[in-house]
């Protein structure tokens, strides 16, 4: 009882073609990739502009402000 056969996800992918179509998956699956490759260039020119920032020594001071309210 330990893994599932090559049969049980045989049958799971039945199952599932039959409940939500393949017309809907297919959307399913585009909007996925879309999603994980918007992730992919969000991150790659998140790390592009770190890499261009002056490297100039210069310290910048702020204050943090705790947007949480604890009472």
């Amino acid at each position: 009882m330990g893994s599932m056969s090559i049969w049980h996800w045989l049958i799971v992918l039945v199952v599932v073609m039959l409940v939500f179509g393949t017309k809907k998956l297919r959307n399913i699956g585009s909007d996925l990739g879309g999603a994980v490759k918007g992730f992919k260039e969000g991150v790659k020119s998140d790390s592009d502009t770190s890499q261009q920032l002056p490297q100039d020594g210069k310290t910048i001071e702020g204050e943090v402000k705790d947007k949480t309210h604890s009472h």
